[in-house]
């Protein structure tokens, strides 16, 4: 059996999250602000079996879910783009664009993220290394290979790949 690859891939119903974000082009305009109803699927492959399974579905379910619900019914702004302006006023954030717009929102109803835009590329990559992260520390486990695809809308979606 050595040398055959083999891989779980994992999608429930409540691997979602609804959340509102909007995208800041390179030339420093953006989209309006929108939202999506975004699913997530796990895809990990290994070389090796442990205990005849790849990773236990029972151990990955709960920390997809987890994660997922930590975005859902949030604004999603990124922390790290070098051309907005944050700061915070009581329990308000305010956020300044690129092209001059400024935003004021309740803290509460926010997540800024360690991204440099909220795409769905950029989604799948912070997704990937939280749950890369959580399972080791939760399982001492790593695997290999793992996928995260986030789609926004049906038929349209992007993914991201850890390798080590």
């Amino acid at each position: 059996m050595v040398g055959l690859d083999f891989s779980i891939k994992v999608y429930k119903q409540y691997f979602n999250f609804a959340c509102s974000h909007f995208l800041i082009f390179s030339d420093g305009s953006r989209e309006p602000l929108h939202g999506h109803n975004y699913r997530v699927t796990v895809q990990g492959k290994s070389t090796d079996l442990n205990g005849d399974m790849v990773f236990d579905f029972l151990n990955i379910k709960p920390i997809v879910r987890e994660i997922c619900d930590s975005l859902d019914h949030r604004l999603l702004l990124p922390g790290e783009n070098p051309s907005v302006k944050i700061s915070f006023q009581d329990k308000n954030l305010h956020y300044v664009t690129p092209d001059g717009d400024f935003f004021s929102f309740p803290v509460k109803d926010v997540l800024i993220l360690p991204l440099a835009n909220i795409s769905a590329e950029r989604l799948a990559m912070y997704l990937a290394r939280k749950i890369k992260a959580k399972i080791k520390l939760d399982y001492n486990f790593n695997f290999p290979h793992l996928e995260i695809e986030v789609e926004e809308t049906p038929g349209q979606s992007a993914s991201y790949i850890l390798k080590e």
